[in-house]
């Protein structure tokens, strides 16, 4: 007697499985795309805020425009985060530079060697 395995059970599941990862895949982008809509729309009414609130968050009206020069799919507001913390992270480092040069004695002396 020889062993007969049903053939439309093991198909069936390779059929399910495949239809299951074509369902996650849609899923992923149809998630990407809503995602990338959001981000549009949050960056889009920071386009509509004036200079002097635009520089309240540490970003120009050039950055806010090069953000939407970017692909539909790349997130415009990563690209203003990133350039807002440049100029705070640089402002810090000027306050620090400041900071140090003012704790240093001010003299327009040359300094006195011995020979």
């Amino acid at each position: 007697m020889s062993a007969q395995y049903p053939v439309i059970p093991v198909a069936g599941a390779t059929l399910v499985r495949a239809f299951a990862s074509l369902v996650a895949m849609v899923s992923y982008w149809l998630k990407a795309i809503a995602r990338a809509r959001r981000h549009r729309r949050e960056a889009n009414a920071l386009a509509g805020l004036d200079r002097r609130m635009l520089a309240d968050i540490g970003i120009t009206r050039s950055d806010v425009s090069d953000a939407f020069s970017e692909p539909f799919w790349e997130d415009p507001t990563a690209l203003l985060r990133e350039r807002a913390l440049e100029r705070r992270w640089g402002r810090a480092l000027m306050r620090e530079e400041a900071a140090k040069g003012f704790s240093r004695p001010a003299t327009n002396r040359p300094s006195q060697q011995t020979i």
